[in-house]
């Protein structure tokens, strides 16, 4: 026994937006990132995804590749504009049949498709009336989703409705840094409210046609205080209701996590009864994504009690994220914290129960060579942050976790949203000049995990 459960699925995930390209091609309309990204100041270097990858078009080696890896699964996301091109209406058939050919592929293959409904690219014409901001955006989604069940449901085996509603509410709302780039508390609080109505919509009307698994994917991340002083502890725990709870509280208890009043002042909203009901909506499974700590210190306070200094920080929940200089962190600023996978997933079960949970994104940024040597990329780095975080995940599962599968992200290098091609994250690397594919040493070292079952852990470098 390697601690792995002999039906633990391992995969790898993508996002449609960061790898597809041909964002507008036969028929599709843009969403709220391809009209983002193509506006000046937003994105590093103005860059954007309308070749990222070209898997539209090189969708199908990319499944043989999958298959060289040795992957059960595969986790990718669908462009919502793309088989709507208003978000609304007349079905773009050419988009969806796109999606149709991916899954028959992958399944013959051998490879289970896991399929998110929305991975942050709204259709810009419902953007214009509203976006998120909306409330009838619950039963446009929902009606989305059926378009999509209706060609996909009897195929695909696992489904999420949104990834990280709390980045989209929290980037795309609060701070303005992701689309549609909005900088409002007052709009932040409805959207976040939104999200979770569409995403129990969606569930209800899934329930109705489908009988596979359809769930939920979050990203979690453990707080800590910087320091033992009284505002920091508190500055942490505002921060882990806000990031940690505030979309899962909701399905779970019935109810939005205790301090939400203060964090967000007027701007909270009164939940009426019924969406209360509405977003206890069961789930099959929960989805994690897990990157990093959050080292959190209390924000600097002025003479009127306002906040003081980066805007990030002067937005609920009033806290800033600090950097510990005796631990290691990524391309992106990010720290590797390993044991804190450990910690969230033993922190859900305890707080929510014993439900089945997927690792669906874990993975990191961090400096590659710029090209192939001697036909090789050596990433020791992802290596070792990919060892670590699957240690970490067998002992959830040696806790008692419900634990059923893992997804590196990504397996690609992709189009890294508003940080645009620079940092790399894939176990595949890509050449965005020739489209050229190489697989990392990570992706043969994953490769071999997969084959053992994880039991090649502690195996010597391939």
């Amino acid at each position: 026994m390697n601690g792995f459960p002999d039906d633990f699925v391992w995969g790898a995930a993508t996002s449609a937006y960061q790898i597809e390209g041909s964002p507008l091609a036969e028929g599709a309309g843009p969403s709220n990132w391809h009209r983002f990204a193509h506006t000046p100041g937003t994105t590093e270097n103005g860059e954007h995804g309308d070749l990222a990858c070209d898997h539209y078009r090189r969708w199908k080696d990319d499944v043989a590749l999958m298959a060289d890896l040795g992957l059960r699964a595969y986790r990718f996301s669908i462009s919502w504009s793309r088989v709507l091109p208003s978000g609304r209406g007349a079905i773009n058939q050419k988009g969806l049949d796109f999606y149709c050919r991916l899954v028959d592929e992958l399944l013959r293959r051998g490879i289970h498709p896991c399929a998110t409904l929305y991975h942050w690219d709204l259709p810009a014409a419902l953007d214009d009336q509203g976006g998120w901001l909306n409330r009838d955006s619950a039963e446009w989604f929902a009606d989305y989703a059926r378009v999509v069940w209706r060609s996909l449901g009897d195929r695909v085996p696992m489904w999420a409705t949104l990834n990280e509603p709390w980045v989209v509410m929290d980037a795309g709302y609060m701070h303005g840094v992701h689309a549609p780039g909005h900088r409002s508390v007052h709009e932040a609080a409805r959207v976040a409210h939104n999200l979770l109505r569409a995403h129990a919509t969606a569930v209800q009307a899934y329930r109705a046609s489908c009988s596979q698994k359809i769930g939920l994917v979050v990203n979690l991340e453990p707080k800590e205080p910087a320091t033992p002083r009284p505002e920091d502890l508190d500055a942490c725990e505002r921060s882990h209701q806000y990031m940690n709870q505030q979309f899962l509280d909701p399905i779970f208890r019935g109810s939005y996590p205790d301090r939400f009043p203060e964090i967000y002042g007027e701007a909270w909203p009164e939940i009426s009864e019924a969406d209360r009901r509405l977003l206890q909506t069961p789930i099959d499974f929960l989805g994690i994504n897990y990157y990093k700590r959050g080292l959190m210190a209390d924000v600097a306070r002025s003479s009127t009690g306002r906040p003081e200094g980066d805007r990030m920080a002067t937005m609920p929940p009033y806290a800033r994220e600090v950097r510990d200089p005796a631990r290691w962190h990524t391309e992106l600023g990010w720290e590797v914290f390993p044991d804190g996978l450990t910690r969230i997933l033993c922190w859900v079960k305890e707080r929510y129960g014993d439900l089945p949970l997927y690792v669906t994104e874990n993975g990191a940024a961090f400096y590659d060579p710029p090209a192939p040597i001697a036909g090789r990329i050596d990433d020791p780095m992802r290596i070792e942050y990919l060892r670590g975080h699957l240690i970490a995940a067998r002992d959830a599962i040696s806790a008692g976790v419900n634990l059923r599968g893992y997804f590196a992200w990504s397996l690609f290098d992709n189009y890294e949203w508003a940080a645009g091609y620079g940092k790399r994250f894939g176990l595949v690397h890509v050449d965005f000049a020739t489209q050229a594919r190489t697989p990392k040493a990570s992706a043969l070292c994953y490769r071999e995990l997969i084959r053992t079952n994880g039991a090649s852990l502690g195996a010597t470098l391939p």
